[in-house]
């Protein structure tokens, strides 16, 4: 199978370097314009390079973006027929992947990324009369535009944001400073390395909050490695998870049809109609394609309809900022239910093959058990070899009891 959760993601090879000539070949077979755009990686070029190549070698149009969000590109994309984005998100840096996308942001569907597959062997090159053109494209100003027509944030507002030296970089600290706002900014060059790791998690973050307080900053926002993802801390300099941030986000906006994964905590069922889909922020886009005023995942995607169907980080935090400049976010998040929720990852190599066994239809989708007062979810990763676990109870007793339950699940298929 070529694409997980979201988009191809693999360890940097050979295999995906013919990937991506192929893929692009397949582009510029269907679509007469696409606009591509990588990350900050330091593999993120040659791939670029031989998408390019290969939409060009079809007879494709390419307009060429460099470095960019992945926002950024799904939001220009609106201009052309598909958009390609070269990034491993928050993988680690051997990792590198490809995203594709639809005029309106959404990332392409089921079906789309079967006929890719199936389209991938194939030979889609033109004659030399018919091979395709590149110029290259600015889509950080019209995004940064639209993301400051739709927001607001008062003058002098103090905010940390930590790009993780990823794509968020290139726009996140500029539009928060144009807008008004006074920026303290961690990791945000283009270093084509990491200084922490890609994934905004709380363990991987444990300086924020401390600039949060030292720097008198009102809140902190905080990227993946293409800022498609943005985590953020409140007031008081404390990491707001992802369960309590939906939360937020969908009473700020008034949501009252929110859609999440099927890993999200029940507490948002308690101010929303609710509809569940596979982890996987493509899953949210196809599902918010037909219903749904709001919607994301709890590991950072979030997808406002209204501006683009891709989870968009710099929109996320310029709103953050904007609703940190209203609300009380402490205050608000003491006064927000909560249940406990467990989550875990391992190494696993044989981790589709496990999911499988305990009765899954799709591994990366997973099982979920849910019971009158928890649930628990196994799963394999779609971007790594690992099985994640997540559990939930009304009291950490229950939470710890299905996480047990799950892990001897677990147990069991990996004797079976």
């Amino acid at each position: 199978m070529l694409f997980g959760s979201s988009g191809i993601r693999q360890r940097f090879d050979r295999p995906l370097i013919e990937t991506a000539l192929r893929v692009g070949s397949v582009l510029g077979a269907q679509f007469p314009e696409v606009n591509v755009g990588m990350d900050t990686r330091t593999t993120s070029p040659l791939l670029s390079h031989l998408l390019i190549s290969g939409i060009m070698s079809a007879g494709g149009r390419v307009f060429s973006a460099g470095i960019a969000p992945t926002p950024s590109i799904a939001y220009s994309t609106r201009y052309m027929k598909a958009g390609c984005m070269v990034t491993a998100s928050h993988n680690p840096e051997e990792y590198n992947g490809i995203k594709l996308f639809n005029p309106d942001g959404s990332s392409f569907t089921q079906t789309q990324q079967n006929d890719v597959e199936d389209q991938i062997t194939k030979t889609h090159w033109a004659d030399w009369k018919q091979q395709g053109s590149a110029i290259a494209i600015d889509v950080i100003s019209p995004h940064k535009k639209a993301i400051l027509t739709a927001t607001s944030i008062p003058p002098e507002f103090v905010v940390v944001v930590d790009c993780g030296n990823g794509a968020g970089s290139v726009l996140t600290p500029s539009l928060l400073a144009d807008a008004g706002a006074k920026p303290v900014c961690l990791t945000c060059d283009t270093a084509g390395s990491f200084a922490r790791p890609s994934e905004p998690l709380k363990e991987n973050l444990g300086y924020v909050g401390e600039m949060v307080k030292r720097t008198g900053a009102t809140c902190a926002v905080v990227h993946d490695g293409d800022a498609d993802r943005m985590m953020a801390f409140d007031n008081r300099g404390r990491f707001i998870d992802g369960d309590h941030l939906l939360m937020v986000f969908a009473r700020y906006l008034s949501a009252k049809q929110v859609v999440t994964t099927s890993d999200a905590s029940m507490i948002i069922e308690e101010i929303a109609d609710v509809h569940r889909t596979p982890v996987g922020d493509t899953f949210v886009s196809e599902e918010l394609l037909t219903w749904g005023e709001f919607g994301g995942e709890p590991s950072g995607a979030w997808i406002f309809p209204k501006h683009s169907y891709c989870p968009d980080g710099p929109f996320a935090a310029a709103l953050f900022c904007q609703i940190a400049s209203e609300w009380n976010v402490a205050e608000i998040l003491d006064e927000m239910p909560s249940y406990p929720i467990l989550r875990e990852s391992f190494s696993c190599e044989t981790a589709r093959e496990i999911v499988t066994s305990l009765g899954a239809a799709n591994p990366t989708d997973g099982i979920r058990i849910p019971e009158e007062n928890g649930w628990f979810l196994i799963r394999a990763s779609g971007t790594e070899p690992k099985i994640r676990i997540t559990a939930e109870g009304i009291t950490m007793e229950i939470a710890k009891e299905m996480l047990e339950r799950a892990r001897t699940l677990v147990r069991k298929g990996k004797t079976a």
